[in-house]
């Protein structure tokens, strides 16, 4: 396996095939848990033995900053994974390169939404819904009342009890904060993330973070995708996943090859490979449960039933764009990040 993590090996030898020529490289950002970016790159490695993949995990917002830093000198080949609202930015940007694989047809139609969504300069790889899991046993302990709904969450009783990410890293967090201003109108959304700062241990760089600190004991919940709070419980944390009763987004993940890479051939033999449904039913594996976007795939037994799920309308067209993503980012500081790190 020739996992390497390209932060750590800036200037490193590149291994060489047994031909003893330079193997072809691929730099790749994976937006999702690291042990789900180490177990894609080590299968692609395994059956591609002549690309040598660079790879860093970055959440969402880190992996869109990186990429619109280095606009004009990419170091990026290929970004893959995490909520699709920073790649349709990415897209609308101009960052990111039109492409059309030849697997396209064989995807569910919101993962090919997504790539019109975007004039076909990012695609869907996977999809899952967001709640938040908690720690029944704290909860037990502490006596606290199951919080089945996103007004339970602002329970006094939950103080300092609630973690969740940070929107300008996470599009976890992101996926949040946009859901709730189209479940409950802009001032009321963010009347309520005020309020609900007051339970708010920690805002993480991470989005899957709360729920893996409720799973150690350090919160009593997360709110993350659900996908997420099963891998917890999967593990055999004390873990139990809510779907709020009020409704709730979800989360397109995506995949985009980035305008100008050094790396376009060997960027898009990934794209195409990790496109197949044979590649995304190596996921449960690795701790992943999302529902898949190829239509051959099967979907772990333990991934949430979006069906049994009540769906907002996600708009990914508006709250991907530019304006509306910075705008909401930008109240969202003002609001409440700056109350928090006043408090």
């Amino acid at each position: 396996m020739k996992i390497r993590i390209a932060a750590a090996t800036a200037g490193a030898v590149l291994a060489l095939p047994a031909s003893g020529a330079l193997a072809a490289e691929l730099n790749l950002i994976c937006s999702a848990d690291v042990v789900i970016c180490e177990k894609l790159v080590a299968e692609f490695e395994a059956s591609h033995s002549d690309i040598s993949v660079n790879m860093v995990r970055m959440s969402s917002g880190e992996a869109y900053a990186k990429v619109r830093a280095e606009a004009r000198n990419p170091q990026t080949d290929l970004w893959w994974g995490g909520t699709g609202d920073p790649h349709l930015q990415a897209a609308a940007d101009g960052l990111t390169a039109e492409y059309q694989s030849p697997l396209l047809p064989d995807l569910q139609d919101w993962a090919v939404e997504q790539a019109e969504t975007s004039g076909y300069r990012t695609v869907g790889v996977y999809s899952g819904a967001l709640g938040w899991g908690y720690n029944t046993e704290i909860f037990e302990k502490k006596g606290l009342k199951e919080p089945t709904c996103w007004a339970d969450l602002l329970d006094p009783s939950l103080k300092g009890e609630i973690q969740i990410a940070d929107p300008n890293s996470s599009g976890t967090a992101y996926t949040a904060l946009a859901t709730l201003v189209q479940l409950m109108g802009e001032e009321e959304a963010f009347t309520y993330l005020k309020s609900l700062n007051a339970n708010v241990s920690q805002y993480t760089k991470s989005g899957s973070a709360p729920v893996k600190a409720a799973a150690r004991g350090e919160a009593g919940l997360g709110i993350v995708f659900m996908h997420d709070a099963v891998s917890q419980s999967v593990e055999g944390f004390p873990i139990k996943t809510v779907a709020p009763c009020e409704g709730t987004g979800y989360e397109v993940g995506s995949m985009s090859l980035i305008e100008g890479a050094q790396n376009p051939d060997e960027a898009k033999v990934f794209y195409d490979w990790v496109l197949t449904p044979e590649v995304q039913n190596l996921m449960p594996a690795a701790g992943s449960f999302q529902l898949p976007s190829n239509k051959a795939a099967v979907a772990s037994e333990h991934a949430p039933d979006l069906s049994q799920i009540k769906l907002i309308d996600y708009d990914f067209a508006e709250y991907g764009s530019s304006e509306r993503r910075q705008a909401l980012l930008s109240r969202w500081d003002s609001d409440v990040g700056g109350r928090a790190a006043a408090e």
